[in-house]
């Protein structure tokens, strides 16, 4: 089973996260003035929502840039611990190797 989560804090009045199962993509987005600082919690819903909890994710994707200086680094610091922790490939990368934003 395939699940892969992708991040997009780019925006730093939107928060995107998006899980897809099987090819299937379920969507989660907050929207307020700092939003990225929601991040962790989007995720854990949308897991807990779809059943899943986070070793059950495969791959991680996250949006490095261009956008909000502070936004991209929340989310793709999330994404390198998590990627790091889980030992799953982040935007194709093997696990280990760390994302980097392109402002």
């Amino acid at each position: 089973m395939k699940n892969i989560l992708y991040i997009d804090t780019a925006d730093n009045q939107k928060t995107k996260v998006i899980l897809e199962i099987n090819g299937k993509k379920i969507h989660k987005e907050e929207s307020l003035h700092h939003a990225s600082q929601n991040l962790l919690p989007l995720i854990a819903q949308i897991l807990k929502e779809n059943n899943l909890a986070l070793r059950n994710l495969s791959e991680i994707k996250v949006n490095t840039g261009s956008g909000s200086f502070t936004g991209l680094r929340v989310g793709i610091s999330v994404a390198n611990t998590l990627g790091s922790q889980l030992k799953i490939p982040i935007n194709g990368k093997p696990p280990g190797q760390l994302v980097l934003p392109t402002y």
